[in-house]
């Protein structure tokens, strides 16, 4: 069974076409319009070991914010289309990632309710040509859209870059720990309510 979904979304603002295969090997083809955010969407992928397809035309002439949160959306329905009904999966992950200085913690569980919990301190201003207001929308979006909670725990660093780095490199990883099968489960739900 392959556990793979596109998403295409269409708004006044983005156009987005998504694929996630969440038993790859870490492939990407990313072209969002933004290079920063391009790389740390391919960190994601490798670490995650997701294969992922990310194309989006955005109203860029506004800013990069629709462009971030919608791709975001547009990630989040995808991972959850390709997980189903979460039959097997180990349903939790956690990673610390460093990146020189930084050192960033991430913990997720695929609970079916999307929320965010943000503990990162990054002053407003650009890395490169990405808002760093918009790494916290991102995630956001993404763990609203897919169903899982999300702590992302910034617990040293002083340049964003690693900091966001970390944080991009680290969500991968507990994601890639929390979609794997787990055999013994025998294709049960991970879940007392027999549902997530």
């Amino acid at each position: 069974m392959t556990r793979e979904a596109t998403i295409v979304r269409n708004t006044a603002e983005t156009a987005i076409e998504v694929t996630v295969n969440l038993d790859g090997s870490g492939r990407a083809e990313v072209s969002t319009g933004i290079g920063f955010f391009d790389h740390m969407l391919t960190a994601f992928a490798r670490h995650g070991r997701l294969d992922v397809r990310v194309k989006v035309e955005g109203d860029l002439e506004v800013d990069g914010h629709h462009t971030v949160e919608d791709t975001g959306i547009v990630i989040g329905q995808a991972l959850a289309a390709a997980l189903g009904n979460k039959a097997g999966i180990e349903r939790f992950g956690e990673a610390f990632v460093p990146m020189d200085e930084a050192l960033v913690l991430a913990v997720l569980d695929i609970s079916g309710r999307g929320q965010l919990h943000w503990a990162c301190e990054v002053p407003f201003g650009m890395v490169g040509d990405f808002d760093t207001q918009l790494a916290r929308e991102f995630f956001i979006a993404l763990a609203t859209n897919a169903g899982i909670t999300l702590h992302i725990r910034q617990l040293a660093g002083d340049n964003v870059h690693h900091i966001f780095e970390a944080a991009f490199k680290a969500c991968g990883r507990a994601l890639r720990q929390a979609v794997a099968i787990d055999a013994a489960l025998g294709g049960e739900v991970p879940s007392t309510k027999g549902c997530l």
